[in-house]
């Protein structure tokens, strides 16, 4: 994570305990973006972002093809939770690529250069954990989830820990509760995001 987003993090740092609590998913997905006053997802439109700190908001439109095509990846994640991670990831990637074709963002920089900040074509971590909650949400009222929900964003490192601040996507299992971060940040652009077990990824960094 860079110098350039760390008051845009911090900031969220703050303010996301006091996003969700224990609220119904619909809740979270408009409670969540409003964070950065950005759109909740309107049916297959979806606002990305990027620029670093969601500096750009952008609107796409999924077509009923994406939509489908969105539809028939997740459904190879029915069998069980790790199954539907997996799936999700799969998801993550053919989205980042759909974006990127669209625009542009198939530029974007591994670990967001300072010199990428307001650069429409570069996301920083704040950019990729709303994007990928957006289009999980997508996912999830559609009812193309099984084992999982959307949670709240969170974000590890408070500069006084030695951490620079870094947020990511989280979803929760249906069955158990355990939480996971879904953080597509530290991989190259349309590849595999990391996803694991939220306290791993916590202490991480």
């Amino acid at each position: 994570m860079t110098r350039v987003s760390v008051a845009i993090l911090f900031s969220t740092a703050i303010a996301a305990p006091l996003i969700v609590g224990g609220a119904p998913v619909e809740a979270q997905r408009v409670k969540s973006v409003a964070v950065h006053d950005v759109p909740a997802p309107q049916g297959g439109r979806i606002v990305i972002c990027h620029g670093y700190g969601c500096f750009h908001r952008t609107p796409i439109q999924l077509s009923p093809a994406d939509l489908r095509r969105l539809r028939a990846i997740l459904r190879r994640g029915s069998s069980g939770p790790k199954a539907e991670r997996q799936a999700i990831s799969a998801a993550i990637q053919w989205f980042e690529r759909r974006v990127g074709r669209a625009l542009g963002t198939s530029a974007d920089q591994l670990g967001s250069p300072p010199s990428g900040a307001g650069d429409p074509t570069q996301l920083d971590c704040i950019d990729h954990s709303l994007n990928t909650m957006h289009l999980l949400n997508v996912a999830a009222e559609n009812g193309w989830l099984s084992h999982h929900v959307v949670d709240r964003p969170r974000t590890r490192g408070f500069l006084i820990d030695g951490r620079y601040p870094h947020s990511s996507a989280v979803i929760r299992a249906t069955a158990g509760g355990g939480r996971w971060a879904v953080d597509p940040w530290a991989s190259a652009h349309g590849q595999p995001p990391k996803i694991m077990p939220l306290e791993v990824w916590l202490r991480a960094g």
